[in-house]
């Protein structure tokens, strides 16, 4: 590796090998943008119905890459299936992050915060997944303001890093309805407030749709979206079967080819079934005839 590699290089670089993929520093200085999503998105969904195996077997056949759940229980199971049918585990949502904040005022409830992290990221490892899925707090008013969510959060995520490092784990912050940062430069700055490749945006197209277009967010927020969440929302539809919202999938699709974006995509929501859903995600997002 050269030295005169700049800052913005590395974290790009260290944003890959994270993601589990192998790119050499030349290729990291000059690759170039691709020209279509397919064989770049990764489709998943957030859980799976039956046996590890039974349930792989089936999103295989409906043309799906992967799950974002699952319990480190059964991890062998889940290997064995992945084994057989190519199908992976490639995350977990910290289900515990919205009634334990990392953005409450209490001290002995962050420090929670810190160790059900560190289990997570640890389940993540034994799951043979790359990431977890962070709401970093919630504004509530005079004890959860915006500055309290900003700071206390990264308080406490920054001493996690090193084990996020060691695990080969990254922390994606999702994009949500939580009053914080509801603007896609706030939210760049609050990733880039970390300072470390191990800390992402899980960028959910949906969510975000009703403070700006989700084309502009993307295109703001760059390299430093690691994961999709897949779902449409409109004024009038809400969250919707994906194509029935307000969500410009044309245009998607056209920013995170600009970005260069490829990584896992997980539907987070319903349409008329599974396989409705792969087809979409197709159709819409990847832009499949």
């Amino acid at each position: 590796m050269t030295k005169d590699l700049s800052r913005r290089s590395l974290l790009k670089l260290g944003a890959a090998v994270a993601a589990g993929a192998y790119i050499t520093p030349l290729a990291a200085e000059t690759l170039t943008k691709p020209k279509t999503l397919e064989g770049r998105i990764f489709k998943a969904v957030k859980r799976m119905k039956g046996s590890p195996l039974e349930a792989f077997r089936a999103l295989k056949k409906l043309g799906f890459h992967g799950v974002e759940s699952g319990n480190p229980k059964q991890a062998a199971a889940y290997a064995a299936a992945r084994k057989e049918t190519g199908i992976a585990i490639h995350g977990k949502v910290c289900g515990w992050h919205w009634k334990t904040r990392l953005s409450s005022p209490n001290e002995s409830v962050r420090a929670r915060c810190r160790e059900l992290l560190e289990n997570d990221l640890r389940a993540v490892k034994t799951l043979g997944g790359s990431s977890v899925l962070l709401v970093p707090g919630k504004v509530t008013g005079a004890s959860e303001t915006h500055d309290n969510v900003w700071n206390r959060s990264i308080e406490v995520i920054t001493p996690v890093l090193p084990l996020a490092s060691r695990l080969g784990v990254r922390i994606l912050i999702e994009t949500v309805w939580n009053g914080f940062c509801e603007s896609p430069e706030k939210h760049r700055d609050y990733i880039d407030a970390f300072n470390s490749p191990w800390v992402g945006s899980y960028f959910d197209i949906g969510n975000m749709q009703k403070f700006a277009p989700a084309e502009e967010w993307i295109r703001t927020l760059g390299s430093r979206i690691v994961k999709l969440d897949i779902k449409d929302w409109g004024a009038k539809t809400r969250f919707c079967r994906l194509g029935e919202g307000d969500v410009n999938w044309d245009k998607v699709r056209e920013a995170l080819i600009e970005i260069g974006f490829s990584g896992w995509a997980t539907r987070e929501g319903r349409d008329k079934d599974l396989e409705d859903t792969s087809k979409l995600i197709d159709q819409l997002l990847i832009g499949k005839s």
